[in-house]
């Protein structure tokens, strides 16, 4: 499965507001809900705040790649948002976060969605991607960064 396949352009919010980890992950669910691929958005945001709780997902360099498994989307669910301001997720790096890319799977696909979080995790650890991603200013432009690079891959 590829990542753009997962991220729909409804699912990428550019300079975001919020100013919490839960106002980004509700608004990240509401985004991938347009995308009719979360049948239960209450249930989502229970397993991600849950993974949230057991360890940081700030992996380092502005980035945090919070996730998690649950039977409550339809299928391999995406989304992806710039924050106007740095928000403190507790990052392993203690570096506030401007990137926030969200991956929720299904129960019984641990495989796929292991690959894809790494596959999320080499894209965004890559310095001149992360800031181009930052600077954009539409979905769109995103997007395509996405695709550039899936296809560079």
């Amino acid at each position: 499965m590829k990542l753009t396949d997962a991220l729909s352009g409804d699912a990428i919010i550019v300079n975001f507001e919020g100013e919490t980890k839960e106002a980004i992950f509700n608004a990240m669910i509401a985004s991938m809900s347009a995308s009719g691929k979360i049948v239960d958005a209450g249930e989502v945001l229970r397993v991600v705040m849950e993974r949230e709780r057991l360890m940081s997902t700030g992996i380092g360099k502005g980035f945090a790649l919070p996730h998690g498994k649950t039977n409550a989307v339809s299928d391999m669910a995406g989304a992806f948002m710039t924050l106007a301001r740095p928000v403190d997720f507790q990052a392993l790096d203690n570096q506030p976060v401007t990137c926030v890319f969200m991956l929720v799977g299904r129960e019984n696909n641990v495989g796929t969605h292991l690959r894809l979080l790494s596959k999320i995790s080499r894209i965004m650890n890559d310095d001149t991607f992360r800031r181009k991603a930052q600077s954009a200013t539409t979905k769109e432009e995103i997007l395509r960064l996405f695709e550039l690079q899936e296809a560079e891959a």
